[in-house]
């Protein structure tokens, strides 16, 4: 039962920040410094959320290899892959090191 509590608070909870994004004057969003705000941030969170799931494992910080795969995804992202090709060169490379024994 607490789980259906906890899905429909945060069922809530989204509905209400939709909410007060639509409330939000258009003017105010058409700032500068919103506009940068607003195109940078989903990068950064994502970035950071990267991070912390490839380099640490509950509250310890590690070097496995997943970071031998996000090291991978890297450099194909460098070399401009298709995404496809992105996630498969993760895959391969963290499978690989495990596979080593790493």
């Amino acid at each position: 039962m607490t789980g259906w509590i906890a899905i429909l608070v945060t069922a809530a909870g989204c509905y209400l920040v939709k909410l007060l994004g639509l409330l939000v004057p258009a003017g105010a969003l058409e700032r500068p410094l919103v506009r940068r705000l607003a195109a940078l941030l989903p990068v950064a969170l994502l970035a950071a959320l990267t991070a912390q799931q490839a380099f640490s494992t509950g509250s310890h910080l590690v070097l496995d290899a997943r970071a031998a795969g996000l090291g991978a995804a890297v450099f194909a992202l460098v070399l401009r892959a298709p995404f496809l090709v992105v996630v498969g060169a993760a895959v391969a490379v963290t499978a690989g090191v495990r596979a080593l024994g790493g």
